[in-house]
């Protein structure tokens, strides 16, 4: 396979540069027998009793900063891993790399260069990460949405339920959940369940290899408890369906369940699903519409299989269907992968 396979002609126009005013106010394609538009207030109609809705509770972390060096140059920051109250792996943008033991200011806060990791470099402040994000950071968002941070992303680029801080990007499948819809679910006999995992600016970087095989993804934290393990199988016990919402709670099942039986999971996962993938946990799910080329429309292609997913892309293009974080969502059941 080649990334060019999962690529589609996309407007720029048809980017959700901003979110719908309310939650459930997107549209929902629905991806099964056919293909059937329709409102995401619709989602009801599309669940069945002892079903089970897997929720990934990552909360979006204000992850960006501006600094200077000692010198003055201008410094941005964004945050991928805060490994301890004071210690943090980052992205840096600057003129001029600095170097192991020079000093960035941040507001008041002073942080010392420990070094590098890979890409990454390991920093170390003066005081809490936690406190100087929440006084100063910014929320990452996206870079195709072109436009800065806004007052009002802080609450819109999260989920209601967001949890566990540590995600510099939100699993945007859940972003479409009222507390309305979440209790209308639970009312016809639909399960919840929470896993975490924390995406990492990884998520936006572009596949360099042509060939797909030849890619290695980024590692994120994952977090998947023994209650979701008994969730599942009284899912399946009931007949229900497990139902993914999103990519990432996709990741986090079918890392758990990698050799075929779910268990409890903590640590890092660099789990590529490409089309021929087994899945192992997963009944359905929900999505927003992906980058071209990019790994998660791989996840998507391997799921309900790739013309049947690139014929349902360029559908939405033509119904003039919001892409990406701020945009619509899908609905999927499984397809033959191709």
């Amino acid at each position: 396979m080649r990334i060019s396979d999962f690529d589609y002609e996309l407007p720029h126009e048809l980017i959700a540069r901003y979110p719908p005013p309310e939650r459930r106010g997107s549209r929902l394609l629905e991806v099964s027998a056919g293909l059937r538009d329709r409102q995401f207030a619709e989602l009801s109609a599309l669940l069945r009793p002892n079903d089970l809705l897997v929720f990934n509770d990552s909360r979006v972390i204000p992850a960006r900063l501006h600094g200077q060096k000692e010198s003055g140059g201008r410094i941005e920051l964004l945050i991928e891993r805060v490994e301890s109250d004071c210690v943090a792996l980052a992205h840096l943008r600057a003129s001029k790399p600095p170097k192991p033991g020079s000093r960035i200011i941040f507001d008041d806060v002073n942080a010392r260069v420990l070094g590098r990791a890979g890409a990454l470099y390991r920093l170390e402040f003066a005081t809490s990460i936690w406190a100087l994000l929440e006084r100063s950071g910014e929320v990452p968002l996206p870079p195709y949405l072109e436009r800065d941070a806004e007052p009002g992303d802080r609450e819109r680029y999260q989920t209601i339920y967001a949890r566990d801080p540590g995600a510099v990007a939100a699993p945007t499948a859940g972003l479409h959940f009222d507390e309305a819809m979440l209790a209308e679910t639970l009312a016809m006999g639909v399960q919840h369940a929470w896993v975490t995992l924390h995406v990492g600016a990884g998520t936006f970087q572009s596949l360099r290899a042509k060939n797909v095989a030849e890619n290695r993804l980024h590692s994120e934290r994952v977090r998947l408890d023994q209650r979701v393990c008994e969730a599942v199988a009284a899912c399946r016990a009931a007949g229900g369906r497990v139902i993914a919402v999103g990519t990432t709670s996709v990741r986090a099942l079918e890392s758990a369940a990698n050799d075929g039986e779910l268990r409890p999971f903590h640590g890092e996962t660099d789990l590529f699903i490409l089309p021929g993938y087994r899945f192992h946990c997963v009944d359905a799910m929900l999505t927003n519409f992906h980058l071209p080329q990019s790994s998660l429309l791989m996840l998507v292609a391997a799921f309900a299989g790739t013309d049947r997913v690139l014929a349902a892309y360029r559908h939405a293009v033509r119904q003039r269907y919001r892409f990406f974080s701020y945009g619509d969502v899908m609905f999927l059941t499984p397809g033959e992968s191709a």
